[in-house]
């Protein structure tokens, strides 16, 4: 996610069916190719970790999904979190440089939301849990031209995913209205219908310590430290108000991220809240970006969020 990149770290990754063309230059009989795609040489069932061949002639100009195994369960949809095992390899290569098969911890894709490349939306939207696919997936839907740690730019990708299980993830939070009485703070909206809640910063100074509070009181768990998260928020510069991102902006499904991943301001102030919240959160410069501009926030910015804490998994 790039416009909280710097606030969140996404891991080295990844996102409805999409038709599966005839692509030239793949010779589909070779030994080493299935389909138009790289042969899943070991590992072939289900829940194994696969070794993929490497692919042979020009890799298809669009994304290709073949369904390796065809699952029975429901078909995923925006708004759900689907758990993902996977291979990832170049289709130019021959060992693969990320899985998460040797971790033994699948990977928490949210469904239409951020967090992951286009080509892993993409290829997961409209898919049965308990399916195995193999997908290819041509640079403007990865890396593009920049590229990625051990993924050199302009690479089509290859992917066995595994969907081992899927759950809806509310689209709001949902709890007890906390009244804002504090003239010197922003007011937010309480609406839960999924939308972005209206954000009013004061036209005042900001405050010079983290403010962290409820906005609507959940009923959950409280987050802790290590915890995953799911969440909808929205970030403004309390300075001139104006939005430098946005989940609900980006289609207005949530996105995952490790708490412990990102800045200050939200693992102080999202520790110990409740599952099912909304939190607006006040960040001073020392617990955000700091002396640092970062894309549309500028140095020394104050930041203000509000959160809306979908879901935690330890």
């Amino acid at each position: 996610m790039r416009r909280l990149a710097g606030l969140l770290v996404v891991p080295l990754l990844l996102l409805s069916t999409a038709a599966c063309g005839d692509d030239k230059g793949s010779d589909s009989n070779s030994t080493s190719m299935s389909n138009g795609l790289p042969a899943v040489t070991a590992g072939k069932k289900f829940g194994e970790k696969p070794t993929l061949a490497k692919g042979e002639g020009d890799p298809p100009k669009e994304l290709k999904i073949n369904v390796l195994s065809e699952g029975k369960g429901d078909k995923l949809k925006k708004g759900d979190q689907a758990s993902v095992n996977y291979l990832g390899q170049l289709w130019a290569g021959d060992k693969p440089f990320d899985n998460s098969f040797d971790r033994g911890q699948p990977f928490d894709v949210n469904v239409g939301g951020g967090g992951v490349i286009e080509g892993w939306q993409k290829a997961l939207d409209g898919q049965k849990v308990g399916s195995r696919l193999e997908v290819s997936i041509p640079p403007e839907l990865g890396y593009g031209d920049q590229g990625q740690g051990d993924i050199p730019p302009k690479s089509t990708l290859v992917f066995v995913m595994d969907i081992v299980k899927a759950a809806t993830i509310p689209t709001a939070a949902k709890g007890t209205n906390v009244a804002q009485e504090d003239a010197d703070l922003p007011k937010v909206g309480t609406n839960t219908d999924g939308k972005a809640p209206s954000l009013e910063i004061p036209k005042k100074d900001a405050p010079a310590k983290l403010v962290s509070t409820y906005v609507i009181e959940g009923t959950g768990p409280a987050v802790k430290a290590s915890d995953t998260l799911t969440v909808q928020y929205q970030g403004k510069v309390w300075k001139d108000g104006k939005e430098f991102d946005s989940s609900y902006a980006r289609g207005g499904a949530p996105v995952s991220f490790p708490l412990a991943q990102v800045i200050q301001g939200w693992q102080k102030g999202l520790a110990g809240k409740k599952v099912g919240s909304r939190v607006l959160l006040v960040i001073p410069p020392a617990e955000g970006y700091g002396d640092q501009a970062s894309e549309k926030i500028p140095a020394k910015s104050t930041l203000v969020f509000t959160v809306d804490i979908l879901a935690a998994k330890a």
